[in-house]
């Protein structure tokens, strides 16, 4: 199982609760959309050392070549609309892991 893990943490701390009705209602559906992965799961980071908010959200799919087809038919259109929509206030960092 391979897992695509997405750290966002939140620049700006007034967009949080808009941020996360956003995420859960329009754009984690929207990655589920695709039919590429199993689940998905979103998390808050309890031990936030730089005073921010923080999230992971993962993504589990069955195989890599899952992934790679996200990485390259959906991924760059799904982050232009978050990075359009909330530019520099959220920043993201991505994973790929494998569960073992």
């Amino acid at each position: 199982m391979i897992i695509y893990n997405v750290t966002v943490s939140l620049a700006d701390e007034t967009i949080h609760d808009e941020w996360l009705q956003w995420m859960k209602k329009v754009h984690v559906p929207q990655v589920m959309e695709t039919e590429l992965f199993a689940d998905s799961k979103m998390l808050r980071l309890l031990n936030e050392e730089n005073n921010g908010i923080t999230y992971a959200i993962q993504y589990r799919c069955l195989s890599l070549a899952h992934y790679e087809r996200y990485l390259n038919e959906f991924a760059p259109i799904l982050q232009a609309e978050t990075a359009k929509r909330y530019g520099n206030k959220v920043l993201a960092f991505r994973t790929l892991l494998e569960e073992v």
